[in-house]
């Protein structure tokens, strides 16, 4: 009986270490991540703005920088984008959304079409290529 005892007690005490370790699986480092996006899926776009919540929920620490050049730009103009309210809310957050210069000149899209939460790069590539060449850590947004 004795050993019984022992035994549930044993278990009670492991099943308690165990909840304390899922709730501490936070992460508090600072990760430096530059994504890119080049597609112009919407289904792309509301994928990547929920990886972006997930990031922040499990790294809420993390410095985080969007690029969208090429088709990618269309998940932050005022007619094509259909995430804007999650780009509002991600910003609030401190994620930092950029669009690449050169793809506005190539596609003949105004500065003025682009949602205001957005920041402008001269050249998305060289901007990614920056952040690699200073720690950050490189994540492609689709396919």
């Amino acid at each position: 009986m004795k050993n019984y005892f022992l035994l549930t007690a044993l278990m009670l005490m492991s099943g308690l270490i165990f909840a304390q370790n899922e709730s501490s699986d936070v992460d508090l480092a600072q990760h430096k991540i530059v994504f890119q996006l080049t597609s112009g899926d919407t289904n792309v776009h509301k994928m990547l703005v929920r990886q972006l919540g997930n990031v922040l929920t499990a790294a809420p620490n993390s410095k985080i920088e969007v690029v969208c050049h090429g088709p990618g730009i269309t998940m932050l103009t005022t007619r094509q984008t259909i995430v804007h309210p999650k780009v509002i809310e991600l910003k609030g957050k401190g994620i930092d959304f950029v669009v690449c210069e050169n793809t506005l000149k190539e596609k003949k899209v105004t500065k003025e079409e682009i949602i205001p939460e957005a920041a402008f790069v001269k050249a998305g590539i060289i901007e990614i290529v920056k952040k690699q060449e200073e720690g950050w850590s490189y994540i492609r947004a689709g396919q």
